[in-house]
């Protein structure tokens, strides 16, 4: 592994590129060559909030670090890859991902103190459990991520953040595979974190991250813990199929606000609907396709502008095929 510091290019918006596959996929790699379960034509809508969607060309589940490690390296870069965590701030379209979706399993779930305040957490380790652990260790500053519905790797690569707190403020360095399958280790500053947006190249999976924080009192941190959890379950539509937070909140404002005064609380296209509870959340009443919510958070959009002049981003991430 070695150390790096690249001058990429900023990412775009969220929407990952249309490529179309004709016919049959082949095997992208020897499929004698991984020890992890490699999956052909796989469903992701039971993997994802939503649970809608298509499928991923190949779904592949490395055994451990080495596995991946490999297989991306025998890709050579030749075919899109998208990591995919908890699934809880994701679109899948309906037309599925092209190329590999990778998936992060229990090999990658570990939290482990370091000492100095320090945990080293998988990319595939929940905010809960990340959170939880540095209760137990007596580290404070991590209790936001218990409001945080996904995996490290997920909320490092789009600086993640919740209850007046994000990943910038605890992040020391991370570790990440880069599509050609180099393993490389960058520093917090790296990753030129703004709001909910890094510059990791499409690609890249995060495998493991070091978070800083400070020494505290476990009763002290659980009953910060659980202040979140309760007031995510009075104010977000939890126990629905949703992705979470919609829209990034524009400066000095908030999304669910401009939403609201657009009067699309409760507005719906399809199977899809704009959360009565909480505005800047949609829903799937049942049996929404992606398109639906897509398109829902597309009018959505056009109401707010034409309402207010704000054009809201999405925070919500959109891949694969139309």
């Amino acid at each position: 592994m070695r150390h790096s510091s690249p001058d990429w290019p900023a990412l775009d918006d969220g929407m990952a590129p249309d490529c179309a596959v004709e016919g049959a996929v082949a095997a992208p790699v020897p499929m004698d060559s991984v020890r992890g379960s490699l999956t052909p034509n796989a469903p992701l809508a039971k993997l994802v909030w939503f649970k809608a969607g298509g499928a991923a060309d190949w779904l592949f589940e490395p055994a451990d670090l080495d596995d991946l490690r490999e297989f991306l390296a025998r890709l050579r870069g030749e075919l899109p890859v998208m990591a995919l965590g908890l699934g809880s701030n994701l679109i899948v379209r309906d037309g599925g991902v092209p190329g590999v979706v990778v998936r992060l399993g229990k090999a990658f779930a570990t939290v482990v103190d370091k000492g100095e305040h320090v945990l080293r957490c998988g990319g595939g380790a929940s905010g809960i459990l990340v959170s939880s652990s540095a209760r137990d260790a007596g580290i404070a500053g991590l209790e936001f991520l218990r409001g945080i519905p996904g995996t490290v790797g997920g909320f490092v690569r789009m600086n993640g953040g919740a209850y007046g707190r994000e990943v910038a403020d605890v992040l020391l360095d991370c570790e990440v595979i880069l599509p050609g399958g180099e393993l490389v280790r960058l520093p917090a500053a790296d990753l030129r974190y703004t709001y909910r947006h890094s510059v990791l190249p499409e690609g890249a999976v995060v495998v493991s991250a070091r978070l800083q924080g400070t020494p505290g009192d476990p009763a002290e941190i659980g009953a910060e813990m659980d202040r979140i959890a309760q007031a995510r379950e009075e104010s977000q539509p939890l126990r629905t199929k949703t992705g979470g937070s919609t829209f990034k909140n524009p400066p000095d404002d908030k999304a669910w606000r401009l939403v609201d005064a657009a009067g699309c609380r409760g507005l719906r296209k399809g199977g899809a609907q704009v959360s009565e509870k909480h505005t800047n959340f949609l829903i799937n009443t049942g049996d929404a396709t992606s398109a639906d919510i897509e398109g829902l958070g597309e009018e959505v959009r056009r109401r707010v502008y034409a309402e207010t002049g704000v054009m809201l981003e999405w925070e919500i991430q959109r891949v694969g095929r139309p």
